[in-house]
């Protein structure tokens, strides 16, 4: 899919069935989320815009709601594109992805900036009236690397300033990318930001 960088995501903080809106720079929307509320096993498909005319992925998860879940991306035909799974007992702290191709092969990993920005995030909305501005202030940014090395950045994502919505921004690294790459990265960023809106 040809897009336009950076990418901006965004959902309502506060929805029974969260969705989520993904544009590019020129404002043309390219993927359009939205996850069933109360699913025990999570079954989500990833449609071209909010009409849900056209979808354009699938991610499911390989078992009921869990810690350590893989999510599976499959394209409108079944095929695998790739998966996304939780770093277990090192994400309580700062969250850490491992991203693998349709082999299983690991391939990519993400990586929270700094914890300490979404503590102090998820601190200070928890007090009344100063928690409405947290999210102005703290905002936490995650990187995804090439392989598991950490020294070769292929995208960025950072939290943006809002009220009542959760606003992210996507950036392509200068290291090139093919088309499944993209794909399968833009896919986990977006299951990723799913599991941590959850997490809070």
């Amino acid at each position: 899919m040809q897009v336009q960088y950076p990418l901006h995501m965004s959902f309502k903080i506060i929805a029974f069935g969260p969705q989520i809106y993904v544009s590019d720079s020129s404002g043309r929307e390219v993927m359009f989320v939205h996850q069933k509320a109360l699913k025990l096993k999570e079954d989500i498909n990833v449609f071209t815009d909010r009409s849900k005319n056209q979808t354009l992925f699938n991610i499911k998860a390989d078992r009921i709601i869990d810690f350590s879940a893989n999510y599976h991306f499959t394209d409108t035909m079944g095929n695998p594109l790739g998966s996304i799974k939780r770093e277990g007992m090192r994400s309580i702290w700062k969250a850490s992805y491992n991203v693998m191709d349709a082999a299983g092969t690991v391939v990519g990993h993400i990586k929270e900036d700094n914890a300490w920005v979404k503590v102090i995030d998820a601190l200070l909305s928890e007090i009344p009236l100063v928690g409405i501005f947290s999210g102005y202030f703290f905002n936490p940014s995650y990187t995804l690397y090439r392989g598991m090395d950490d020294s070769t950045p292929a995208m960025h994502l950072k939290k943006q300033p809002a009220l009542f919505e959760g606003k992210f921004e996507i950036q392509r690294a200068a290291e090139p990318m093919n088309d499944n790459e993209e794909t399968l990265w833009q896919l986990s960023f977006l299951m990723m930001v799913l599991l941590e809106r959850a997490r809070g």
